[in-house]
């Protein structure tokens, strides 16, 4: 902890990172924050017009332009950085331009004596976390991906209009790759307490083709927006705070992070979307929920998706301790 106060280091000021520094200081949850991107102009006048917005924030946070070695005394490192999606390339079309990148922001961060946490948004985020991770020798626990943060958001969101209750109040998980293998866990959905299978069972005007459908929206919405307007940003910008706030404040919350298994699951020596408990010393452990045959079978199909794109680039590698 930077002279006993929070500090926050963003990499990358593009769409993701600057809606996430918006929102970070919107929300006042760190007393630092800075920005580091190679693109040094648009950098600084984000911290500028940042800055400016500091009379109407909750709190005060000290935001300037920096560089790697800022680092060293971060709390926590946010890489947002890399290749975005273009319309018509899915999120694991993106692993050869972002590994590359990755490799040199990795040994820049550590370079720089960095000691705290890794919070990875960059896609292919599942890939790229676990990169991360061998990149930078730290323990697993302290590297943690996105995930399906955003998809089980999108999911809930997209329940609780269904069933007409607040999102908030909707207890569901996206699980998997943050891309096209990722599932729905139905077996564990529910509002109130109250399974949305059974709901959907007892009440004629729900519908389980409906359910299906809500599911396909939720997998397929990065794609919906990036047509309309380019790039999917507000929406994972918050799911980042979501976890900052669950980091800094030590919450001990649990979030659908990509998260290392080491046996959980049935799988090892995979980042791979999952609920899991967050907090100061960043993934406490692994949330196992007990999923259905045909669940269960899906969760493995999608690592193995993941494990076959990232074999050629970490097959002949010792594990860092």
């Amino acid at each position: 902890m930077a002279n006993g106060v929070n500090r926050v280091a963003l990499i990358g000021t593009g769409f993701v990172g600057s809606s996430y520094a918006f929102a970070m200081l919107n929300q006042g949850v760190t007393e630092e924050l800075v920005l580091i991107d190679l693109n040094k102009e648009k950098s600084e006048g984000d911290a500028m017009d940042l800055n400016h917005g500091l009379p109407f924030a909750p709190a005060p946070t000290k935001i300037w332009f920096g560089d790697y070695s800022d680092c060293k005394d971060a709390d926590l490192v946010v890489i947002t950085a890399g290749a975005n999606q273009k319309p018509g390339e899915t999120r694991l079309d993106l692993v050869h331009k972002n590994m590359k990148i990755f490799e040199s922001i990795v040994s820049q961060v550590m370079a720089s004596g960095f000691n705290g946490i890794f919070l990875v948004a960059t896609n292919p985020v599942d890939i790229l976390t676990y990169a991360t991770w061998k990149f930078s020798g730290l323990p697993k626990e302290r590297i943690i991906g996105s995930g399906t943060i955003l998809d089980t958001a999108r999911f809930r969101y997209l329940l609780g209009e269904y069933f007409q209750v607040d999102t908030r109040n909707v207890h569901a998980y996206i699980i998997g790759e943050h891309g096209d293998t990722e599932l729905p866990v139905w077996s564990h959905a529910d509002i109130g307490g109250r399974s949305v299978i059974d709901l959907v069972q007892e009440r004629q005007k729900y519908k389980q083709e409906d359910l299906e459908q809500i599911f396909v929206n939720v997998r397929d919405a990065a794609y919906h927006i990036i047509e309309r307007k380019g790039a999917t940003y507000y929406g994972i910008a918050m799911g980042l705070v979501r976890l900052t706030k669950a980091i800094l404040q030590n919450e001990n919350s649990v979030l659908t992070v990509s998260a290392y298994l080491d046996g959980e699951y049935g799988q090892h020596d995979i980042y791979i979307g999952v609920p899991a408990v967050v907090n100061r010393n960043g993934i406490r452990e692994i949330i196992e929920l007990k999923l259905t045959d045909e669940e269960k079978e899906k969760f493995s199909h999608s690592a193995a998706v993941l494990k076959n794109v990232m074999k050629p680039f970490f097959q002949n590698e010792a594990h860092p301790s």
